[in-house]
């Protein structure tokens, strides 16, 4: 039987890991520094996104000032983020998971930056927001 968004929900967990995160932005040849910067880290959550414009990393607000001599013409954001790790394993084909939970947190008026990894997915949220965005998805998995 596929899986259902509301089956997902239901079964989701909610974990976090009490790390402040921050975006460092990187210009597009920074892939090489960005790899190893995060090979370096070792945490269990970070990222790394490379497009044709930019490189972002996503790392710990504590290991910044560690790697800033290897930051050349970065931008640091200046909003901290708290991470959400959805802890259920995820089918590639379902569709509408993430919509619901996004639907939920606009409602409430709390941006997301979601990340895939290959069965689970994790969001980013604003420091300051964290509590509320727990909040609105529990209550959003209680109204199931």
């Amino acid at each position: 039987m596929a899986q259902t968004v509301e089956g997902a929900l239901r079964q989701a967990g909610f974990e976090t890991d009490g790390v402040i995160y921050v975006m460092v932005r990187l210009t597009a040849n920074g892939t090489t520094a960005a790899a190893g910067i995060l090979a370096q880290i070792g945490e269990p959550f970070a990222s790394l996104v490379a497009d044709k414009h930019e490189v972002t990393l996503i790392i710990p607000q504590e290991v910044v000032e560690d790697f800033r001599p290897r930051f050349r013409d970065h931008q640091i954001s200046e909003t901290l983020y708290r991470l959400i790790t959805l802890d259920v394993v995820l089918e590639p084909t379902l569709v509408g998971f993430m919509a619901r939970l996004s639907t939920a947190l606009a409602s409430a008026k709390i941006s997301i930056l979601p990340y895939a990894a290959f069965s689970r997915d994790h969001l980013l949220v604003p420091a300051d927001q964290f509590d509320l965005a727990m909040k609105t998805l529990r209550d959003l998995q209680s109204s199931l």
